[in-house]
């Protein structure tokens, strides 16, 4: 019989965190053609705009600026928006069973995958002068084509999805023992979703909240069609640098695209940062 050799701490820790297989060079080599593929034509943009001086000449120009300050305000009342009717339909797509849900997600699913034209003509035939809702808007005086709103709405339409699908899968994956633990404890329903559930799906909402509003920043087919191209009332960043493309203007339409990039970026790299930091603390080392 052979001898059974002891397990002191290291053989322990040998157990519990076997070595890691390194990537193969095939693996390494294909994996930075992706990553060139994916981050050259970013770092193009910013480099030229950089070094033809023209991104400070950009941010003194009022259509830029104009063009900037929507888009943020937009984004954000959009996220606002998701927030407020996006968060209960994900926790009824996590929480409820019912007959349907299959087509309640395809439902949700499906903006993601439209192309942009087709969100903004749809938008249209509900919202426009003679669509299903718009005659009924009319008859109020309120008139939601071709206005800054229908720039939110076109941002809400493409970008909600990401959010409400983020959600879903984070409240989805706190542990019901947790809450029903909870509820034993004397937690009101609000009570719970508000200390419990929520705090937990926290990486999953924040996740989604960064993805619905890069999404949101960067849209433009939806929002031409359904909004168009009114500098300071519906030309947001995108469709600036449509315009000045399309108006001849390269130096400034990159430029106006740098901005964009510099922007999106700066915010998913500090998500990151902060979510690095805040697992840091959860662990004792911050």
């Amino acid at each position: 019989m052979a001898a059974v050799r002891p397990i002191g701490r290291m053989g322990v820790a040998e157990a519990r965190s076997p070595a890691r297989a390194r990537p193969g060079w095939l693996m390494v080599a294909l994996a930075t053609v992706a990553l060139l593929f994916l981050g050259l034509p970013v770092v193009a943009i910013v480099a030229r705009t950089i070094l033809s001086g023209a991104l400070g000449e950009a941010l003194s120009s009022p259509a830029v600026l104009d063009a900037l300050v929507l888009s943020l305000v937009t984004t954000a009342t959009s996220l606002l928006l998701t927030v407020v009717f996006g968060l209960p339909l994900a926790i009824v797509m996590a929480r409820g069973r019912f007959r349907g849900s299959t087509l309640l997600e395809s439902v949700v699913d499906l903006p993601i995958v439209l192309p942009p034209s087709v969100a903004g003509l749809a938008l249209l035939l509900v919202f426009g002068r003679t669509g299903l809702l718009g005659e009924p808007l009319a008859a109020f005086g309120i008139h939601i084509p071709f206005t800054t709103f229908a720039v939110v709405l076109a941002q809400t339409f493409v970008s909600a999805p990401f959010f409400i699908l983020s959600a879903r899968t984070g409240i989805a994956s706190v542990d019901r023992d947790v809450e029903d633990a909870a509820r034993v404890d004397g937690a009101a329903e609000g009570q719970l979703l508000r200390q419990i559930t929520l705090p937990l799906a926290g990486v999953a909402l924040t996740a989604g909240l960064v993805m619905s509003w890069a999404r949101a920043l960067g849209e433009f087919g939806a929002t031409i069609m359904f909004a168009g191209n009114v500098e300071g009332q519906t030309q947001t960043l995108p469709l600036l640098v449509y315009g000045e493309f399309t108006g001849g203007e390269l130096d400034r339409s990159i430029a106006a695209a740098a901005i964009l990039v510099l922007a999106a970026f700066g915010v998913l790299v500090a998500v990151r940062v902060l979510h690095w930091s805040r697992a840091l603390e959860l662990r004792g080392l911050g």
